[in-house]
């Protein structure tokens, strides 16, 4: 029983099972996660992020334990918490959400540096989460420009549309 609660948890309700694009389906997961954590206020948004960090590391932690697999592909919880911190302090309309998307997506995938590193150094748990949340940073700041200084995706940071 606690196995498959803990797989269930780990692969994202069994979208890490989805043989194409796991991660994909992972951070599709993240989109009414997102929405269910901007229905309170900013602070709130962030006390729930940092719970789903930590309560996504003991899960992670715990799968790695039962099945003797580090950072398994079919494991998607982390995507979930990295989108979460794309979306941080960003406006939940499609536009966001699709450049959030593309952009934690982009360096979820390539891993550039120090995400490759992390990935590669880091054991357990924290190991396997450690790397999308810094994704989930790096795409923040780049959206944080895009929202605070263009209108690009609609809206800058003071609400008026620049374009």
């Amino acid at each position: 029983m606690k196995r498959k609660i803990i797989e269930c948890l780990a692969t994202g309700f069994y979208l890490g099972k989805i043989p194409k694009a796991p991660g994909t389906w992972g951070t599709l997961l993240g989109i009414p996660v997102v929405l269910l954590l901007k229905l309170g206020s900013p602070g709130a948004y962030m006390i729930g992020a940092v719970a789903l960090l930590l309560f996504s590391v003991a899960v992670c932690e715990l799968h790695e334990t039962l099945t003797g697999a580090h950072d398994s592909g079919q494991v998607v919880i982390d995507e979930v918490v990295g989108f979460v911190i794309t979306m941080t302090w960003l406006p939940a309309t499609a536009p966001f959400f699709l450049a959030a998307f593309v952009v934690f997506r982009f360096f979820d995938i390539l891993k550039p540096f120090p995400i490759g590193l992390i990935d590669k150094k880091i054991r357990g748990g924290l190991g396997t989460v450690l790397d999308d949340v810094v994704a989930g940073l790096v795409g923040n700041v780049i959206l944080q420009v895009v929202y605070q200084r263009t209108g690009w995706l609609g809206e800058t940071w003071n609400g008026r549309s620049l374009g």
